[in-house]
């Protein structure tokens, strides 16, 4: 029988190397894990328009059929939570156990104020163009971003700019009741970019699901909390 495999998709910004802490904790565990760099990411090159949380669910799939052979254990941090979720409902991938780690997916009147924010940056970068402004204008825009707290958003391409504003549009709170596997919830009580309160959502929506909570720790908990976590996924195999 192949061995068992623990795919573990990376949140935004991240890349393979956000589950070494994961990959150390796991060591000796007789399954075999797999952190794909998403595209945009990592040594992975971004799509070729924006994407959605759909196109990156495609290429997740795709990716994970093509390398994997074992039964699967799935695991996503923020961002990667969004794609666990949609293979779960959409895809013909058998997945034994999902494991979600400060999960994207909850949205809320403060994505609202983040899109506002995105546009307001883009709107102001057209006013520091103007002639007398200019030389304002790397200052300005750091300000600007700073303001409006989108430290993502200043960092991608335009194409990477798009997709973030993209996948924080979708809510997931109508995929949750449809998600039938066997479910873990890791979450930091402190967490600032996934409050606490979505960990609870979660918990609620997906019927079988048990919840984590660590005090102290904020979104890194797959990185701060990864023996907590291999000891879950140890203990589901």
């Amino acid at each position: 029988m192949a061995k068992p495999v623990l795919v573990c998709l990376h949140g935004w910004g991240g890349s393979k190397e956000s589950f070494k802490e994961l990959r150390a904790a796991l060591k000796g565990a007789k399954l075999e894990i797999l952190t794909p760099d998403l595209p945009g990411f990592g040594k992975e090159k971004e799509p070729k328009k924006p994407w959605k949380n759909n196109d990156y669910a495609d290429w997740a799939e795709a990716w994970i059929k093509k390398n994997t052979k074992g039964p699967i254990y799935l695991l996503g941090h923020s961002h990667g939570g969004r794609i666990a979720m949609k293979l779960i409902h959409r895809s013909d991938i058998k997945v034994k156990h999902l494991f979600l780690c400060a999960s994207a997916g909850i949205r809320r009147p403060r994505h609202f104020r983040r899109i506002v924010g995105l546009t307001l940056a883009k709107t102001g970068n057209v006013a520091l163009s103007l002639p007398g402004l200019k030389r304002f204008k790397a200052v300005g825009k750091k300000m600007m971003y700073k303001l409006v707290r989108v430290h993502d958003y200043e960092k991608a391409s335009p194409i990477m700019r798009q997709t973030l504003i993209n996948v924080t549009q979708e809510d997931f709170r109508p995929l949750l009741p449809k998600i039938r596997v066997p479910t873990d919830i890791f979450w930091g009580e402190d967490d600032q970019m996934t409050p606490y309160k979505d960990a609870l959502i979660f918990h609620r929506g997906i019927k079988n699901s048990n919840l984590h909570s660590f005090s102290g720790v904020r979104h890194a908990v797959h990185r701060e909390c990864a023996r907590d976590i291999a000891a879950e996924i140890k203990s589901q195999l």
